[in-house]
């Protein structure tokens, strides 16, 4: 589960790939949620780690300082995936979930399609062998060209002017990657991307795009 797979080719996908958004109700959370996460889901639905089409976004909520986010009413999982997987993943509605030492319920899912926007933002975006600004972004905007995707690759920063750097921990191990936006996209490029990503690890939170305003 922790290896990093190469984004696979758009044309392995469906065309209709859908966003599965699950309210999550409980107290807190670790911060660094993705691994624990994604072994929990797949605890109860083994095809989320077998199908490669599987991003999942972590949940946000209010950081504490001390390693949790308090959830909030607002709190929610977002699993993209194929439309055909859909039945199988809504089983998950009213399930109770283990992330550690914290205990979570899943609340009734909403489904949305995916909305071209010619701005995508992921929150993390990590490329294994790549932690500098520089040539992340390079190797970033050569997956594009791979994947056929006119766009333009630019590594967010800070209210000082810093490189986004994000960290992902699994299993002890620290993997960096950054924030990222990529911009100029047309329709189909940014319908595209929503589906497959950037990088590896988006079962875990990474490389998943959202409209960016």
């Amino acid at each position: 589960m922790t290896a990093e797979a190469s984004p696979p080719d758009s044309t392995d996908f469906l065309t209709l790939v859908v966003d599965l958004c699950l309210p999550i109700r409980g107290a807190t959370l670790p911060a660094d949620h993705g691994y624990g996460l994604l072994a929990a889901l797949c605890h109860r639905v083994p095809m989320l780690h077998r199908n490669p089409c599987v991003g999942i976004l972590t949940t946000a909520g209010i950081r504490d300082r001390q390693g949790k986010i308090l959830l909030t009413p607002h709190s929610h999982i977002r699993i993209r995936l194929p439309i055909e997987a859909v039945a199988e993943v809504y089983k998950l509605a009213g399930k109770q979930l283990k992330i550690g030492s914290h205990e979570v319920q899943l609340g009734i899912p909403k489904i949305f399609t995916l909305k071209p926007s010619t701005s995508l933002k992921a929150r993390i975006v990590t490329i294994k062998g790549y932690t500098e600004p520089d040539t992340f972004a390079q190797a970033a905007q050569a997956q594009l060209e791979k994947l056929k995707i006119s766009g333009q690759v630019t590594v967010l920063q800070d209210k000082t002017g810093k490189p986004l750097r994000k960290t992902l921990r699994i299993k002890g191990h620290t993997i960096i990657g950054f924030s990222t936006l990529v911009e100029n996209l047309q329709e189909e490029d940014s319908i595209r991307l929503q589906q497959v990503g950037l990088g590896g690890r988006r079962r875990m939170g990474c490389g998943f795009f959202l409209p960016y305003k």
